[in-house]
């Protein structure tokens, strides 16, 4: 390992690149082509095991664990001023929301942006299209509670999508469509909406994830073809790692980059149950394991 030393700061991705191909020479890392070069091969003895089985890290990070084995290239270091919780969301929602508006969809100033699902991806989505300088960012959510927390990382538009059309809206807001619509849900109704939204020439992304073989109705005539818009899926925000969650880092202990309000609450491992109960009701951004004494634990 030649890129970190003992003591380093450092955020682990689920982005797994090999650094070589055509995709990761263009610094396109995460579309690389070969991520299973971060892994041993199936000829060779496991990293970790246990009880003599092979362990499998998640993505080749882990999953709840306290320490993890991971490869140097799914690891970005970080400032030592940066605490510890806000550097742990940096590696996954926060890069695939940011990212999405910066990288994907390339935002510019004056752009107006439209915002589907307003959970901790969603929230990342707006703080985007905000550094990119977005004229109108609409955030749309089914949950009026979620206006106050949008609006604290930028929105300036909140759209309760369960009164009314949540398209017409939109339309009616940005006089005729927005630029680019954000879907953070991954239903095929939402991800119509989001077509439905553009303004001509617009682009809607796709970070949600949908059920595998799930279509979607889209009006090749009229959708693509006249009105000129573009799907496209995003996965990871488009990020470059090494440079992305750095520059993040820096933007937030600036102050320009809003970590402390996805933090809804820290907890010990053994409230992880109840942590995802309270993310599927979708009234929190996201809670962050910081303690790991197991006592009482039940699986």
């Amino acid at each position: 390992m030649r890129e970190f030393a003992v003591g380093d700061h450092v955020v682990g991705s689920l982005v797994q690149y090999c650094g070589h191909c055509k995709a990761c020479l263009d610094g396109r890392t995460f579309q690389c082509t070969h991520p299973e070069e971060t892994l041993r091969g199936p000829e060779e003895p496991p990293r970790l095991s246990r009880a003599g089985q092979p362990v499998t890290p998640m993505f080749g990070t882990a999953a709840f664990a306290e320490l993890a084995l991971v490869h140097e290239n799914q690891l970005a270091r970080v400032p030592k001023e940066l605490p510890f919780p806000q550097a742990s969301i940096l590696g996954c929602g926060c890069i695939t929301g940011a990212g999405a508006a910066i990288n994907t969809a390339a935002v510019k100033p004056g752009d107006t942006v439209a915002i589907i699902g307003i959970g901790g991806v969603g929230l990342n989505v707006i703080s985007g299209a905000r550094l990119a300088g977005a004229e109108r960012i609409i955030a749309i959510d089914m949950q009026p509670a979620k206006a106050d927390l949008a609006y604290r990382f930028g929105a300036t538009d909140f759209v309760n999508a369960g009164d009314g059309d949540p398209v017409e809206k939109v339309r009616a807001l940005t006089n005729g469509g927005v630029d680019h619509a954000f879907e953070v849900i991954g239903l095929r109704s939402t991800t119509e909406q989001a077509v439905k939204m553009l303004r001509k020439g617009g682009g809607a992304y796709l970070i949600g994830i949908h059920k595998p073989n799930s279509p979607i109705n889209v009006d090749a005539l009229m959708d693509l073809i006249a009105n000129q818009a573009t799907i496209k899926g995003v996965f990871m925000g488009s990020t470059n790692i090494k440079h992305d969650i750095p520059m993040y880092a820096d933007l937030y202990l600036q102050g320009r980059f809003n970590l402390d309000d996805l933090i809804s609450r820290e907890i010990n491992i053994n409230e992880i149950n109840d942590a995802y109960q309270e993310l599927k009701k979708g009234v929190i951004a996201r809670s962050v394991i910081t303690c790991f004494e197991t006592t009482g634990f039940q699986h």
